[in-house]
């Protein structure tokens, strides 16, 4: 009698074990995702090779949207910025180059240690460097 207890105990365990493998495995197909989803949102691509124009134009934006700036390194095409509004939010912007004809803007912002999530913000950030690289490339004050 005690026998089938014994094979029931190693197949339970078994089962146990093969549905918290296809929990996870599920968790980083889901992460994964979420993460290429952030990445678009932080991500604009702009028909220019101009770097030191668009570091500026960076610039520009962030201290119009009230950032304070606390680095910018036009080497490493990278700004970082805090803006102190009753809390603290970092942004981080970078610049590279995608391929002949254009440079790749990557935003990252942080509000305390969390990162942020929310489209909207990116795309209000990428919407106000539109404007500001149009104006530049127009010489429109």
């Amino acid at each position: 009698m005690k026998q089938p207890y014994i094979l029931l105990v190693p197949a339970l365990l078994f089962l146990g074990l093969a549905s918290g493998c296809e929990t996870m495995s599920h968790r980083q197909v889901t992460d994964a995702r979420s993460a290429v989803e952030l990445r678009s949102f932080q991500t604009r691509a702009f028909d220019t090779t101009d770097s030191l124009k668009t570091l500026r134009s960076v610039i520009a934006t962030l201290q119009d949207l009230s950032f304070v700036i606390d680095e910018a390194d036009a080497t490493l095409g990278s700004v970082s910025a805090t803006k102190l509004d009753g809390y603290e939010m970092r942004f981080t912007v970078t610049v590279r180059p995608r391929g002949q004809s254009q440079l790749l803007v990557r935003t990252n912002a942080q509000l305390g240690l969390k990162a942020i999530e929310d489209p909207q913000l990116y795309q209000a950030f990428f919407a106000s460097l539109e404007k500001s690289m149009f104006l530049a490339a127009h010489a429109i004050d």
